[in-house]
């Protein structure tokens, strides 16, 4: 069993619920604080392990790219002005990984996204997904906690977070077999169901590793049940298939970052606990709360 050592990093999407800012600037480089949301998830993942990220990217997202290059104009500027301590946060994030970037002409789903990077995956070697707004909060990286399952059964594993089961209806949730330390054998997926109806409150959050026989299996597909290539079609074939599946219930909170609620919260969240600015926000909060 292969480790897992590179990360797929779908970001094609036009991050319509964030218009006008998203524009002309990708979703996935909207700050929380000092960082653009996809540097967090980067970062995540390589604290987990992860040692190559390859970007599936489309059409406006070149300010990904720029973002985890080397910038020579920048670094100049900074060693003029003796800003060292910027120089070096700006350093780090060149060298937090390799980078590979991937174009999709067209974002067909997430499935074709793993497609469009086929050719950068051996053909024995099994891969993380993270989609551009799953954010956690959380003591351990997230991603850790899913390869941490993968490790120990070897199949293919899906991130989950609860929901409330009023909220279900939004997500697809998962019916499966509970094995314990917040690990499930997935039985079914359903695709927003409505909450009387729903097996759990367990949902899909967008952290997955996949096997090659998920990379192969999305390869062949012209389409899904949805008209585009999604890994939830691979997935209902694997099932059908009687091929396992895991979920993994993540421990921390789930940020997501895909709406503007979450992302405000999320932008608290993090700004609490910013060493530079943390104290200054909790007097703003008591000072709202008047």
């Amino acid at each position: 069993m292969r480790k897992v050592k590179k990360a797929i990093f779908p970001v094609a999407g036009f991050g319509t619920r964030f218009l006008p800012a998203t524009k002309a600037q990708p979703k996935e480089m909207l700050m929380i604080v000092d960082k653009p949301v996809i540097q967090y998830l980067v970062e995540q993942a390589v604290e987990a392990g992860i040692e190559e990220i390859i970007f599936v990217t489309g059409r406006g997202k070149r300010a990904i790219e720029d973002h985890f290059d080397y910038s020579y104009e920048l670094e100049k500027t900074l060693v003029e002005k003796s800003k060292l301590d910027l120089l070096d946060k700006v350093k780090e994030i060149e060298s937090l990984a390799k980078f590979s970037y991937v174009r999709q002409p067209i974002p067909l789903g997430d499935g074709h996204a793993v497609k469009c990077a086929g050719h950068l995956i051996e053909e024995d070697e099994p891969v993380l997904v993270m989609f551009g707004d799953t954010l956690y909060d959380a003591p351990v990286s997230p991603v850790k906690q899913v390869l941490d399952v993968y490790n120990k059964y070897g199949d293919s594993v899906v991130g989950l977070s609860e929901v409330d089961k009023k909220d279900v209806k939004k997500y697809g949730v998962i019916d499966g077999i509970d094995l314990g330390e917040d690990s499930y054998e997935i039985r079914n997926f359903v695709e927003k169901p409505e909450p009387e109806k729903a097996p759990s409150n367990l949902a899909a959050v967008g952290i997955y590793v996949i096997t090659p026989e998920v990379i192969k299996t999305v390869s062949q597909m012209k389409k899904g049940k949805s008209g585009e290539i999604r890994l939830a079609d691979a997935f209902d074939k694997m099932l059908d298939d009687s091929r396992p599946i895991y979920g993994k219930k993540i421990n921390g909170e789930w940020l997501d970052t895909g709406n503007k609620y979450n992302f405000i919260k999320a932008s608290l969240k993090f700004a609490l606990k910013d060493e530079e600015i943390g104290d200054k926000v909790k007097e703003l909060i008591k000072d709202l709360n008047k």
